[in-house]
């Protein structure tokens, strides 16, 4: 190989390459680039080529082309439209920059030029020999390439412009063509050029199986409808084609005895028509068919009468369920209404109230008072915005959403639909299916509820919509606004009684194969069985422990052959074992540092002991029992308290820096938190302070302010319920709670004192023991 340098005009390249021994033509618009055309035209007509590094830099500098390109020679010039130029230039030789001569008002460089050795070596005849037979398998699996270069490439003896030969027939990237040309010696280009070919060559392959495997596909389709066809002819000529005829007239009687809405109608008709174009056995014929079909089977003017029988729906309720006076009450208004008025919306009720308590049968019940079909649907743990709305069309496999499915399963428009735990609700990447539910339990919107797949519009605005939720919390605003809440607390022990004598014991012992007289469970045994085996607000566990009764008494029967079992407080342990539960009862005297408050828990009321003492210390307030952050926070309030008032009680004023106070609540296990518990919290560090005893009968719950102020609490049925239990007597609320004193049952109110506080004083009066009265 034989070098020397030259000085040349110079042209970057935007995505392409030239090789020597190459004729190509390309176009020039850069007015750098022309400029250099101009200059090589005035002297012998060579320029310098090289491959920008990257297409999309305009203005390129000498760090933005590669520096080894091809001396070429221009052939032909021709002036486009646009000031731009056509160019034919044929490649000489390989180059590489050594220097810039200038850079302005175009490039001007001084290239070594590279020549490659005329005579093949061994190496390089075998490497020429290689190239070739991959050059033809590629020629024969690309029919792009004209086999006819084949000819001129067999008479081709030099190794180096063989190689560039066939890499400019040859569709290479841009850094594949740049290695190739920097590569200057003969018998290692040959070597890249044949590790190139191998690859073009397998991607080929590739490429060939996947056209085969798609024209077979193809193939198979065309037979299939050119079959189809045929087959319809045959059919039609034999009479055997009014199948899909008749179908598209049935579909259409169908929808005008539905006497939809024109713009319904008018969308429906087109499905149907589209069903005459296409092929009986295609997809599309299917989805349509599935969509028809979908429309026509809802109710559109199916509906159940009301029956507006107020009496009647009142023994329905009270047949079904014990108490619930307030939901009984909104139905029986609902009723009322619609007897008067045949234009109201259908309300949407949510029952919000502890498990167990029935608020899904009282839907039921709600269905049956009124003579409506009932569907329920559970949203808990629902995520998919598409469980409400539907599915589009475009799905494979879509459906409606399942209100659409439970109002077309219902078939009837103005059911009862109960949406189930709305409370446990939730959203992901999926929607957001509380959001979805918006339009639905909108009075206002529900009318025109439009489903994803149906695409028309559905009348929601009969359907009476009841919800059911264990927190109220947990929903989001948006959806809690647009419903009507009717709270249900816990059953109290005289309803539990009740409703065990009237609905569960006589339900289980049908539903174990027994006879009334074959079981007989005491009324006081049931008291036991409410207050030692169960502890919840609704009375789901009770049903169990009856059934387990029942159970028992049915093996003793047919092993022991008698004719009745009963059961008593003294034999219940025998049947279920040891008590799982206990209730405090009061204190067996007056003690000092000892309150006793009152407590509502998810599962009903209950009552909780406050326990002070004092300690030689430094004024440390330590708190145990596992009490909350707002619990925690009512006992520094009130010691804050006390503080403010120590002289009207003669406490050491300075009982803070030399006294430790440490509160406890028994059942540390036991979680604790509110801001009810503030005035026992006092009233015991009070008594503790004073060296008072306060009265083993008396409880008490209220907030308690800086001031000494008493604030209203919730939860005032459970909670004196609870203290009924526990044996107490008095007990202490604060003024703004008298006006909860309805809710609690009269048999209760009559045997219990109460006292409404507005502030400490008077809890003082009637909590602490009076220094003449007998301390026992």
């Amino acid at each position: 190989m034989s070098d020397y340098t030259i000085e040349l005009p110079l042209i970057p390249l935007r995505g392409m390459s030239i090789f020597p021994y190459m004729v190509l033509h390309f176009d020039v618009g850069r007015e750098q680039s022309i400029k250099a055309l101009e200059e090589a035209m005035i002297n012998d007509q060579l320029v310098f080529l090289v491959s920008q590094k990257e297409a999309e830099i305009s203005m390129p500098s000498t760090e933005d082309f590669y520096h080894v390109g091809t001396v070429a020679k221009i052939k032909q010039m021709l002036k486009l439209p646009g000031d731009t130029i056509r160019v034919l230039v044929e490649g000489i030789s390989r180059g590489e920059i050594t220097s810039f001569v200038q850079e302005d008002p175009f490039f001007v460089a001084e290239v070594e030029e590279k020549f490659d050795d005329k005579v093949a070596t061994r190496q390089g005849k075998a490497l020429m020999k290689t190239v070739l037979d991959s050059f033809e398998e590629y020629v024969e699996k690309n029919p792009k390439v004209s086999p006819e270069i084949l000819v001129t490439l067999h008479e081709i003896e030099e190794p180096g412009r063989l190689s560039d030969t066939v890499a400019a027939n040859v569709p290479l990237s841009p850094k594949e063509n740049q290695e190739l040309l920097e590569a200057f010696d003969s018998d290692q280009r040959l070597e890249i050029l044949y590790r190139l070919l191998l690859e073009q060559i397998e991607v080929l392959e590739i490429e060939n199986t996947i056209n085969t495997r798609v024209k077979k596909q193809v193939n198979k389709v065309q037979k299939e409808y050119y079959l189809r066809e045929q087959l319809k002819a045959i059919q039609k000529e034999l009479g055997e084609d009014e199948g899909v005829v008749e179908e598209v007239e049935e579909y259409k009687k169908k929808l005008e005895e539905l006497q939809l809405s024109d713009s319904i109608s008018e969308k429906i008709h087109r499905e149907i028509d589209r069903l005459l174009k296409l092929s009986p056995g295609s997809q599309e014929s299917g989805v349509i068919r599935n969509y028809v079909d979908w429309v026509l089977n809802l109710p559109w003017n199916e509906e159940t009468k009301d029956k507006l029988d107020l009496k009647k729906s009142a023994e329905i309720l009270d047949e079904d369920h014990y108490g619930l006076e307030k939901v009984k009450e909104r139905i029986l208004e609902y009723l009322a209404i619609r007897q008067l008025s045949q234009t109201i919306k259908g309300p949407i009720l949510c029952l919000v109230g502890p498990p167990g308590v029935g608020k899904t049968s009282i839907a039921k019940s709600i269905a049956r008072s009124l003579n409506r079909k009932f569907v329920r649907m559970s949203l808990g743990g629902v995520r998919d915005e598409a469980e409400i709305r539907g599915h589009r069309r475009t799905y494979v496999g879509a459906i409606p959403g399942r209100i659409i499915t439970s109002i077309r399963e219902g078939k009837s428009r103005n059911p009862v639909f109960l949406f189930d735990e709305i409370d446990k609700i939730a959203g992901d990447f999926r929607g957001d299916p509380a959001s979805a539910l918006l339009e639905v339990l909108d009075p206002e919107q529900n009318k025109d509820f439009t489903d994803h797949y149906l695409e028309v519009p559905f009348d929601l605005s009969n359907v009476m919509f009841v919800t059911t939720a264990n927190t109220a919390h947990t929903i989001p605003r948006a959806l809690l606004d647009r419903m009507e809440v009717i709270r249900i607390a816990g059953y109290t022990e005289e309803e539990k009684t009740r409703i065990g004598q009237n609905y569960l014991i006589p339900k289980q012992i049908k539903e174990h194969g027994l006879k009334k007289t074959n079981l007989r469970i005491g009324e006081k045994a049931l008291r036991d069985l409410i207050n030692y085996y169960t502890r919840e607000a609704g009375v789901r566990n009770l049903e169990r422990q009856i059934a387990n009764l029942c159970r028992k008494a049915t093996r003793r029967i047919v092993e022991e052959d008698i004719k009745s079992v009963t059961i008593t407080p003294g034999n219940l342990s025998r049947y279920l074992g040891k008590p799982l539960f206990r209730y405090d009862m009061i204190n067996l005297k007056n003690e000092v540092g000892i309150v006793r408050g009152l407590a509502w828990t998810s599962v009903g009321g209950d009552t909780l002991s406050v326990e002070v003492t004092l300690m030689k210390g430094s004024g440390k307030l330590v708190l145990t029992g596992q009490l909350g952050d707002v619990m925690k926070e009512s006992a520094r309030a009130g010691i804050s308290y006390i503080r403010s008032i120590s002289d009207r009680y003669n406490i050491d004023p300075t009982f803070h820096e030399k006294k430790d106070i440490h509160i406890h609540i028994p059942e540390g296990a036991t979680p604790k938190d509110g801001p009810s518990a503030g005035l026992a919290m006092a009233t015991a560090v009070i008594s503790a302070l004073i060296d008072k005893p306060v009265y083993k009968d008396v409880a008490m719950t209220g907030e308690i302010t800086l001031r000494g102020r008493a604030l209203a609490i919730g939860g005032v049925k459970e909670k004196v319920l609870a203290a009924k239990r526990a044996g107490i007597t008095k007990v202490i609320l604060p003024e703004d709670n008298r006006k909860d004193l309805d809710e609690i049952p009269e048999n209760v109110r009559k045997t219990l004192e109460f006292v409404f506080v507005e502030d400490m004083d008077t809890v003082l009066q009637h909590a602490l023991v009076k220094d003449e009265e007998d301390e026992n």
